[in-house]
This record gives C-alpha cells, sequence and structure tokens, in this order.
C-alpha cells in the first residue's frame, strides 16, 4: 500500500517533495523524493510539512507475537502521526482496515480501531481514514506481507464478485492509494471511507 501511495504522490506534479520513512532502503528514485531509513522507536524530526500518508502494517504471524504486532501498526504509526503533527502537518491519511473497531474482541481488529481513535487526538485538521477489504494483486509486489490463504480467497472472490457487496469485495492497492491522494488534500475533520466507496 506505502509503494501505490508513494508512486501517486510522485507522479503529482503539485506535489513539490517527498519524504518516506522506512524500515530499509528504497530501490525508486526521484528527484523529490527523499528516503529516511529510521528506527520507528526512536523517531528523528521531520522536515516541514503539509500532509502525512501512514501505510505501516504487518501480521501477527510475521511479527511473531501480539505485542510486536501492536508495535508496529499502532506504535510506529502514532510515533510518525505525532512526529507529523510537530512538523506542521495539518492533514493526515490512513491506511486503516474493515472492521476496524477499537471496541472489538477481534485483536487485529481492535488495534486498528484503537490507532483511528488516536489520531482523532493530536490536532490534525483533516484525517482521512481507508479502511479497504481485502486487498488484492501481488503482496510481494506490494511490500505487504504474503498472507496464507489469501489467493485462493482471492480467486473465489473474483468468481463471486457480483454476488459481494461492495464494501467486502477485493479491492487494488491503486484504488485505495488515488482514493487518499484524492481526499487528504482537502480534508477537513474526520472521513472514513469503507471499501466499496474506494472502488471505481
Amino acid at each position: 500500500m506505502g509503494r501505490a501511495l508513494l508512486q501517486g504522490l510522485l507522479a503529482d506534479d503539485s506535489v513539490a517533495a517527498v519524504h518516506v520513512l522506512a524500515r530499509r532502503p528504497l530501490q525508486l528514485q526521484s528527484q523529490k523524493l527523499s528516503v529516511h531509513v529510521v528506527d520507528f522507536a526512536a523517531l528523528p524530526g521531520l522536515p516541514p510539512l503539509d500532509e502525512a500518508y501512514l501505510a505501516l502494517g504487518t501480521t501477527i504471524k510475521v511479527a511473531g507475537s501480539q505485542p510486536a504486532f501492536r508495535a508496529v501498526d499502532f506504535d510506529a504509526n502514532l510515533a510518525v502521526a505525532k512526529a507529523a503533527r510537530a512538523a506542521g502537518a495539518r492533514r493526515l491519511g490512513l491506511v486503516s482496515a474493515m472492521g476496524a473497531d477499537a471496541h472489538s474482541s477481534i485483536f487485529y481488529s481492535r488495534v486498528k480501531g484503537e490507532l483511528e481513535e488516536a489520531l482523532d487526538g493530536l490536532g490534525f485538521e483533516g484525517v482521512v481514514v481507508a479502511r479497504p477489504s481485502m486487498l488484492a494483486g501481488d503482496r510481494a509486489a506490494l511490500g505487504q506481507p504474503v498472507r496464507g490463504g489469501e489467493l485462493l480467497a482471492l480467486r473465489a472472490s473474483r468468481w463471486l464478485r457480483p454476488l459481494i457487496p461492495r464494501n467486502y469485495r477485493s479491492i487494488e492497492a491503486a484504488d485505495v492509494a488515488r482514493s487518499l491522494l484524492r481526499e487528504v488534500p482537502a480534508a477537513r475533520g474526520r472521513k472514513v471511507m469503507l471499501s466499496g466507496a474506494m472502488q471505481p
């Protein structure tokens, strides 16, 4: 997802500079791209900016435990949001997940919901939350963890697509990124975009 957002920002002539915080160097190069390899538990100060986009995520299987998952999906995202706000960002876009709910009995959904609630208290002029359903496409190519069983689920969802409600259909990362890049620059208050609203 982060890669799709990055490509959209780099292709936008109205964007003067793009700063990426990453855990490892990126292969992508552009005159307006600066990549900062950071420790998300000890972020440096950020350069002045107008908007920030959060797309950090993992799985419990990849992370190894619930606390390790939370360290990425909650702590690291919240740290970036706070650093962005301190650097002058007025608007924020977040890639969350379908079913995010701070009161959910499901750990994954609860962490996603808790992050959404935490962002509301940071003083951004506008926050746009994208809640996609299952992401379609090659996860490795998207820079996403590969999840067991998803290939089968995606194949089934393509065959059954006309019968599946829009909010539950698989969605391309590019469609989620495009929706955030369209909504964030003019955002005021809090807006939540469900998966169906982000599909063409």
